[in-house]
């Protein structure tokens, strides 16, 4: 699954570490996140659209070729 965590998180100047304490997850969590290593819960990715203020299809991608 491909995502634009990375980019949404910068957009906002917050490091790994102030979007992870936002989200209630660990740093680890997010950084395999935005690296691809893990896909998120249905609740993580609403929260994380929420977070954004944008639905979760335009932060989370499905890429079938995967």
């Amino acid at each position: 699954m491909n995502n634009r965590l990375r980019e949404m998180r910068a957009r906002y100047g917050w490091t790994q570490a102030d979007l992870a304490h936002r989200l209630a997850v660990s740093r680890q969590t997010v950084n395999a996140l935005e690296t691809g290593r893990y896909d998120p819960s249905l609740p993580l990715a609403f929260r994380i659209g929420r977070l954004f203020g944008l639905p979760i299809e335009m932060i989370f991608r499905d890429d079938p070729a995967e």
